[in-house]
């Protein structure tokens, strides 16, 4: 069973004591700052031990952590290889006017960009492609290469990693899905093949199949 930390089990108690109880007030209590605790208290709302309503604060979930919590810990534990989907790519030669035309009929908020060997290059996100094309009317034409995060500049997930490694990534970093990476020979030197890619909504999905496989009779 995943063993919550010090500083997590203080929210919790915190929650349970003072709900509703905002995100700032928890991190003023505790002596830290609000960013300090996001992925904290991202976890706990994931895990069922406290639900969040917007402008209104953090209180107790309906169904307390032990609840649900060894379905929701076996999907934490299952590993990145084993859920991971099949990755949305395009060369860094491609242009902004493929990766619109790709993020619409592949229906995701992000591309992987790899080189010819099939190497991680970057990220293009829907917001990368609206800042280039206000106000230019030849953005079309403009290779991908010239507007993308750059790796080593991104957040990845390797395949041995587990669900719950990756979801902490995503929510430190704010981001919504992570390329899978791993490293192979390439010119000489060690570069990162993409594999796959894994998002918040499979995340959600498979814990959400959880809760729901409980509830059956």
């Amino acid at each position: 069973m995943l063993e919550l930390s010090t500083r997590q089990l203080e929210i919790v108690d915190l929650v349970r004591k003072r709900a509703p109880i905002t995100g700032e007030q928890i991190a003023e209590a505790l002596g830290v700052t609000r960013p300090s605790i996001r992925s904290d208290l991202g976890l706990l709302a994931m895990l069922g031990y406290i639900d969040a309503k917007p402008k209104v604060g953090y209180f107790p979930a309906a169904a307390s952590g032990d609840a649900g919590a060894a379905g929701q810990n076996a999907v934490l534990q299952m590993r990145v290889k084993e859920v991971m989907g099949v990755p949305v790519v395009l060369r860094e030669t491609a242009t902004v006017g493929d990766a619109v035309v790709s993020l619409f009929l592949e229906n995701v908020g992000s591309l992987i960009v790899v080189d010819a060997a099939g190497s991680l290059s970057g990220i293009v996100s829907r917001k990368d492609l609206l800042k280039v094309a206000v106000g230019n009317s030849h953005a079309d034409a403009v290779i991908l290469g010239m507007v993308m995060t750059r790796y080593p500049n991104i957040v990845t997930a390797a395949p041995e990693d587990t669900i719950l490694d990756a979801m902490r990534k995503m929510i430190q970093h704010e981001v919504d899905g992570l390329p899978v990476v791993q490293a192979h020979p390439h010119g000489g030197a060690p570069a990162a093949e993409v594999v796959g890619r894994i998002t918040k909504t499979t995340i959600l999905k498979l814990i959400y199949e959880a809760a729901v496989s409980r509830e059956i009779p």
